[in-house]
């Protein structure tokens, strides 16, 4: 399921946030504790990545069909509370900024029962050529859609860090 619009106002979470998917949490992504297995919240976050991005009107298969990939060149995970099979879990993702060839992409997974903040993070992206694995400029209508879209959620183009128009933006 995924939410878009006003969704933050609805749900709990994702307080800046502009999109929001939905999961349960299956049997076979617990631990021998009954909890989410830490390493499945990254999965929740590439999840979360390719429903924001199709949201936004991306197909990441288009994109590999271009010859590309998003490889991730840094993951962080900040872990607050459990999660336990069967909870419903709130996705909220955003763009955080996007240069040349990097890109980042901010996460918080919401736990709906208790309005409760499961974990927060972060992934970091390289738009590579598949081959090579050498860097590849983001196209243009990957930039403009999700300048669109995080424009079109936030009310302003401005809060999404694009280095070309920053004059910089570190690494990418």
């Amino acid at each position: 399921m995924t939410v878009a619009g006003d969704a933050a106002d609805a749900r709990a979470g994702g307080t800046g946030f502009t999109h929001c998917h939905t999961v349960r949490v299956r049997y076979a992504e617990t631990d021998a504790m009954g909890v989410v297995y830490y390493a499945n919240y990254l999965t929740y976050f590439e999840v979360a990545r390719v429903e924001y991005l199709r949201a936004a009107g991306i197909e990441y298969r288009l994109l590999e069909e271009a010859g590309t990939v998003a490889a991730v060149t840094s993951a962080h995970v900040d872990y607050r509370l459990p999660a336990r099979f069967d909870d419903q879990l709130s996705l909220w993702t955003r763009c955080a900024s996007i240069g040349k060839v990097r890109f980042r992409v901010e996460y918080e997974v919401w736990r709906e029962a208790d309005r409760a903040l499961i974990v927060s993070g972060y992934t970091e992206h390289a738009l590579l050529a598949h081959g090579l694995l050498r860097p590849a400029r983001i196209p243009d209508w990957v930039r403009a859609g999700i300048e669109q879209f995080e424009a079109s959620r936030r009310g302003t183009p401005e809060t999404v860090v694009f280095a070309e128009r920053s004059g910089g933006g570190g690494r990418g």
